[in-house]
């Protein structure tokens, strides 16, 4: 099955317009220099396969080629370019929005809290008359707070599912700029002219990472990528001062996939490495971005007890209060 793509087109057209194929860009090639059309096969492929090779891919693909071929930028830059203009287009508008749904959670809980203490009280009361067992009365709290928590949030207009769409717009996102690259540092993307792309990815790297379509071997940028993403949940963690089992658990599940990213970046081609080192750094950018009062309030994003107005000082004093405390326990 042949599949010709937009970016062959238009770099027939770039060449009739010009009239000479030396006044492309270097990482636009002809198709008479790349050889035939190349032949993508969708059959008998795995399910990794069907996703590199699924519409929003080639959409992420040629999203990459369009601002490379716009800017004329150097690869690397024409992909951190790319990440910011995702980040703060789609990325940044989403955690606003679940930075004011986690807010009006956090107003309710002293109203939560008011409510589940007269439940308690009623339930008392009730399984007094009715004789009830201890299992009983749990039942019914546990269903009625459950009750009257949903009709707040409704009545809030904030389900805590609304604070998570950030993850499900981010992941997907994330996760078809990244085979979006692939494909193109191995010449396997929906375009004629794939190799000779890939070619042009081999010459677009920058200081130890000079060509993007094979590994960082110096893991500067996986250590890199793995340092930031800790950093971010860590930031994070610092902000929940009673967090539950359950938040406890997902922090260390957050930190150990940060630490595993660390060797997978490391095998994979440094165009994805450039990609996602980039995208973390937007990402942390944009939380600290959020913690400052003025931001906060320029966004009407509603007060909580966890707010300062030195936020930036509190994040650094209470790195250095937790590792010098952790640092004193380990030499006892």
């Amino acid at each position: 099955m042949l599949r010709i793509s937009q970016s062959a087109v238009l770099v027939s057209v770039r060449m009739c317009r010009h009239g000479n194929p030396a006044s492309l860009r270097p990482s636009l090639i002809s198709i008479s220099q790349c050889g035939s059309f190349r032949a993508v096969s969708t059959q008998g492929s795995s399910w990794y396969e069907s996703v590199a090779d699924s519409a929003p891919v080639h959409q992420a693909e040629q999203l990459l080629l369009s601002v490379q071929q716009l800017t004329g930028l150097p690869w690397w830059s024409s992909i951190i370019c790319t990440t910011l203009a995702l980040r703060c287009s789609i990325t940044l508008p989403l955690a606003i929005y679940q930075a004011h749904i986690i807010a009006k959670i956090e107003a309710l809980q002293k109203e939560i809290a008011a409510f589940a203490q007269q439940l308690r009280f009623e339930i008392s009361v009730r399984a007094k008359e009715k004789n009830w067992t201890e299992q009983t009365c749990r039942f019914h709290f546990k269903k009625n707070l459950r009750r009257i928590v949903s009709e707040l949030y409704v009545r809030e207009n904030c389900h805590p599912f609304k604070a998570s769409v950030l993850i499900w717009v981010q992941l997907p996102m994330w996760v078809c700029v990244s085979l979006a690259l692939r494909n193109l540092s191995l010449g396997l993307g929906n375009t004629d002219v794939g190799e000779c792309l890939a070619a042009g990815l081999a010459a677009g790297g920058a200081l130890w990472f000079p060509d993007l379509t094979v590994p960082d071997s110096t893991w500067i940028m996986p250590v890199s990528l793995g340092i930031i993403n800790l950093l971010i949940t860590e930031i994070f963690a610092l902000r929940q001062t009673e967090s539950s089992k359950m938040q406890k658990y997902a922090t260390h599940f957050i930190r150990g996939i940060s630490v595993l990213m660390i060797p997978i970046a490391a095998t994979v081609p440094s165009s994805m490495c450039v990609y996602w080192l980039s995208s973390s750094c937007v990402g942390l950018a944009h939380n600290l971005l959020l913690r400052s009062p003025g931001v906060r309030k320029l966004c009407r994003i509603p007060e909580t007890r966890f707010d300062s107005q030195t936020p930036y000082r509190d994040i650094a004093a209470a790195f250095i209060h937790k590792y010098s405390r952790a640092g004193a326990h380990s030499g006892k």
